[in-house]
């Protein structure tokens, strides 16, 4: 797993590639959400597009940085371009009720830029 950083005005863009499953060095994660922190922006996207694979080690990373973002920097969170796989996991795990989910990046930009969240997912009908 890779996490690269990205900022576009004041949305910080998480770019990451490839699985993120149990064996990642949980430093690695802790000093990536650290640095979301310190980046001041409160907005964040999650590019999951490059994401084939995701278990409880990225479930616990996502919750982390969403939580991170909501509650403490008082931002929002969007995930964009999930596969079908990792939907699924996130649709199993309920977090798709709590953690909005975006199609792809130009719809999650769109759902964080807008004014006010109308609902929980970012999804177009």
């Amino acid at each position: 797993m890779q996490i690269d950083f990205e900022y576009q005005d004041d949305v910080c863009i998480l770019r990451t590639k490839g699985r993120f499953a149990t064996g990642l060095d949980a430093d690695y994660l802790r000093t990536k959400t650290d640095k979301i922190k310190k980046s001041g922006r409160r907005k964040v996207l999650a590019d999951f597009h490059d994401v084939p694979y995701i278990d409880s080690t990225g479930i616990g990373f996502l919750v982390g940085v969403y939580t991170s973002v909501t509650n403490t920097l008082g931002g929002r969170f969007v995930v964009a371009g999930p596969n079908h796989r990792v939907r699924e996991v996130l649709d199993l795990m309920r977090l798709s009720t709590v953690i909005p989910i975006a199609p792809d990046e130009a719809s999650g930009l769109a759902f964080l830029n807008a004014e006010a969240p109308a609902a929980r997912s970012a999804e177009q009908p």
